[in-house]
């Protein structure tokens, strides 16, 4: 199924299959032989990567969601109004400006939202949508450049590599469609 790229809803890119958040991260090539971790302090100020983890590190203990949402904000990412995170859950540490949270969002205990993957050749960036009332179980990785959709739900302990559909359920690692009325993979169907 090929969607748009600007719906948050998105699951496939183009006619090869990859999908859409590879078409929508940025990547910047490594400067060295080293790999690109080596050169975080040419990506980010060192000065404002310690005031993020300290912030972050609020973000994380406080029990208070109004505090963890102003605080998310201090750090520029864009929060809908009921957001509610969970203690523990980490905003990404560098580029914390490129998470989009819905209104109603939940983010569950220990998730991570990365917008950066520091790899061998290269490092990538992608913005982090997340859609109205869409759920995040506990300890959920979603990684740079997803979109996940509206009323969408993520299981515990899921890796989100790719989009996530409005209304869908996904579990596992890489997370994919669960039918909800059985909890079977949907793949196991066909």
């Amino acid at each position: 199924m090929d969607t748009d790229a600007d719906d948050p809803g998105a699951v496939d890119g183009g006619t090869d299959g990859t999908p859409e958040r590879y078409d929508r991260v940025e990547r910047h090539p490594t400067p060295g032989g080293h790999n690109s971790l080596r050169y975080w302090t040419d990506a980010k100020s060192p000065i404002r990567v310690g005031l993020n983890y300290l912030v972050v590190w609020l973000i994380r203990i406080s029990p208070s969601l109004r505090l963890k949402s102003w605080l998310l904000r201090l750090l520029g990412a864009t929060v809908g109004s009921g957001v509610s995170w969970g203690l523990e859950a980490t905003p990404d540490v560098f580029w914390p400006e490129r998470i989009e949270l819905g209104d109603d969002v939940i983010v569950g205990y220990d998730s991570v939202l990365l917008c950066h993957e520091f790899l061998q050749d290269e490092y990538r960036l992608g913005d982090v949508v997340v859609g109205d009332r869409a759920m995040l179980g506990a300890k959920v990785t979603v990684l740079p450049g997803v979109h996940i959709g509206a009323d969408a739900q993520v299981a515990a302990n899921s890796l989100v590599a790719d989009d996530v559909a409005p209304g869908e359920t996904v579990a596992g690692v890489p997370a994919e469609p669960v039918d909800r009325e059985t909890g079977d993979d949907e793949k196991n169907e066909n």
